[in-house]
């Protein structure tokens, strides 16, 4: 065996040093790498769980706004036999009420499922305290007393079933029907620029306005305008709608004319639409139905910010405008009332004594002409029929009840949650007496909640349909808070025989009789290619048969008048049932693909 040179066995020795080394500080840095993954990982996990629990804080601190005035003081209330209970017969359940038939079993011990709990605290803004447990919200709202409710119902029915703003059925014509049309703020200060084309009309491609040219400020300003025209214009059309099926009673949209009240961008509606209100007035005149107007809630008149009560006035000034531009006859003039809710509470600066005290200073400010048509409401966050009353009686401004509301925000020392307590002559009669001393009808709101909703913020949502009517007059303009809007009066209608059901069926399916249907294209014919037959051979029939393609429609076409477009056809087929909206359009086609064996 050869002998290795020493410098070749010191150079080898070396660099095996040197890979034992590298490899070593290799692992080192390896290890290194993954204490500093594993370090990271668990920094993550700790901001991960520090979120979650910071998301859980603010849900509940969002979720947390029963709202009850005086839960801290001995509660109080009505029961259907006393009217006159003292504080010592009414016990607490979560700030809420509790009597004493509820309190005891047949046994004469509290009943395992009402759980006592300390009574919550509830700020001004009614917005609940964190608790520091974290107790469930959910479980909260779940144990509160039960409402008591009347078993009375205003039957037989001699009032008018209202909706808001939006009819389903109209909606969904082609085209359609509605007077909710808006635009952003973006697209009228686009529309100062005059169309490539002028001589054309707007094509949302092929003719857009050129911002290459000067802008005008009248075009952006036409530009609104037109979608209020055309919004106006189908106000006519809704009220022959809702007369054909017995509805005489609808809320206008604040969005008929997009930003009329805009700081900016707002303009007044005379002239350019005083003919098609009067146009629409004249349909409401002739068929006797009430029209009505409710601002968004951020028209309040209490706001600490003059910002605030300057929009919130503009707003009241523009509802005005077009209330009276209708020319409606003197009573259903005076009946076309524009509500209002307080707003907040403000408690940084005041709270509610000062919210009131600066709500009656802007009020005082009002045109007469706002003054006649306002009215408060009582809402679900903060102001109760308690909170409202006093001020309504001393500035003579009606109350409107809001019986879904009233079952969330209430004066636990003066009633209880539902229908019966409100009811009461003690209190129904002043109610009333806010809108006889300045001879305006009477009305009432009514929604139901979502089923299985729990909690205050839940509770807000309004379903769908409503199940009963409320213990109101018999007379009552009523109207139907709902998500399916017209559906859910004719839920009502149907359910309780009212006056104008027996003009309601139900819709056939992806079928409409009451728009124009396209006639069937004309079938084409495909000749099959003959066959090359051989030489003194009978042609077969089926050689020479036609290919005939399906018809994509099956029924007919035909076209219907103005007169009766979107009106349910002869049946009137305007009802759907819940969950089936999707029926009032055409069905899709589906393509079938032929697939060859």
């Amino acid at each position: 065996m050869p002998s290795r040179d020493p410098d070749q066995i010191n150079k080898l020795q070396k660099v095996r040093m040197h890979l034992g080394e590298s490899a070593g500080k290799g692992r080192e840095d390896v290890q290194g790498a993954k204490r500093a993954v594993t370090g990271a990982m668990q920094s993550l996990e700790e901001m991960e769980l520090t979120f979650k629990r910071d998301i859980k804080k603010r849900k509940l601190e969002l979720e947390q706004s029963i709202v009850q005035e005086n839960v801290g003081q001995a509660a109080r209330a009505f029961s259907p036999g006393k009217m006159n209970r003292g504080p010592s017969d009414v016990l607490k359940v979560d700030g809420l009420l509790l009597t004493p038939e509820r309190e005891k079993g047949e046994g004469g011990t509290a009943l395992e499922e009402d759980v006592w709990e300390p009574a919550m605290q509830v700020d001004e803004d009614g917005e609940e305290a964190a608790d520091g447990d974290g107790t469930d919200v959910a479980e909260r709202g779940a144990k509160r007393a039960p409402p008591v409710n009347s078993d009375y119902l205003p039957l037989p029915w001699k009032g008018r079933l209202g909706y808001a703003c939006l009819n389903t059925y109209l909606r969904a014509t082609k085209p359609t029907i509605f007077c909710s049309r808006t635009c952003r703020i973006s697209s009228i200060i686009e529309h100062r620029h005059p169309l490539v084309d002028p001589t054309q009309p707007e094509h949302p491609t092929k003719n857009r306005p050129d911002r290459t040219q000067k802008a005008d400020v009248s075009l952006g300003q036409k530009y609104v305008q037109d979608l209020g025209i055309a919004n106006a214009r189908d106000i006519g059309k809704m009220l022959r709608w809702n007369e054909r099926f017995g509805i005489k009673f609808m809320r206008l949209s604040s969005e008929i004319f997009p930003f009329a009240s805009h700081e900016e961008h707002g303009y007044k509606l005379a002239p350019f639409a005083s003919e098609v209100l009067a146009e629409a007035g004249k349909v409401a005149a002739e068929l006797g139905h009430r029209l009505t107007t409710h601002p968004g809630q951020y028209t309040q008149l209490g706001s600490p910010r003059k910002e605030v009560v300057a929009n919130a006035i503009r707003d009241l000034e523009y509802h005005d405008e077009m209330l009276s531009l209708l020319k409606l006859p003197p009573q259903q003039d005076r009946d076309a009332v524009m509500i209002l809710h307080m707003g907040g509470t403000f408690n940084e600066a005041g709270g509610k004594p000062a919210t009131l005290d600066r709500f009656r200073k802007n009020y005082a400010t009002l045109s007469d002409s706002v003054k006649r048509r306002l009215v408060l409401e009582n809402d679900d966050v903060a102001w109760s029929v308690h909170d409202l009353l006093p001020i309504c009686e001393e500035l003579n401004i009606p109350l409107v009840l809001d019986y879904h509301h009233h079952n969330i925000v209430f004066d636990a020392t003066k009633c209880r949650e539902g229908t019966y307590d409100i009811s009461q002559p003690e209190i129904s009669l002043r109610i009333a007496n806010t809108w006889t001393r300045k001879g305006i009808k009477q009305k009432m709101h009514y929604s139901e909640p979502c089923a299985g909703a729990v909690t205050p913020r839940d509770r807000r949502k309004h379903s769908p349909r409503v199940a009963t009517l409320p213990p109101c007059p018999p007379d009552m303009d009523l109207m139907i808070e709902a998500k399916d809007k017209e559906q859910a009066v004719f839920d009502l209608m149907l359910r309780f025989k009212l006056p104008g059901h027996e003009r309601i069926a139900d819709v056939v399916a992806f079928e409409r009789e009451d728009q124009d249907r396209p006639a069937p294209p004309v079938k084409k014919v495909k000749k099959a290619p003959r066959k090359k037959k051989a030489k003194g051979e009978v042609e077969k029939e089926e050689d020479v048969q036609d290919k005939i393609e399906e018809a994509d429609v099956t029924i007919g076409g035909f076209k219907v008048t103005a007169e009766n477009f979107g009106m349910g056809g002869p049946l009137g087929r305007v009802y759907w049932p819940v969950g089936f909206e999707d029926w009032l359009s055409p069905k899709k086609r589906e393509k079938k693909v032929k697939v060859e064996s």
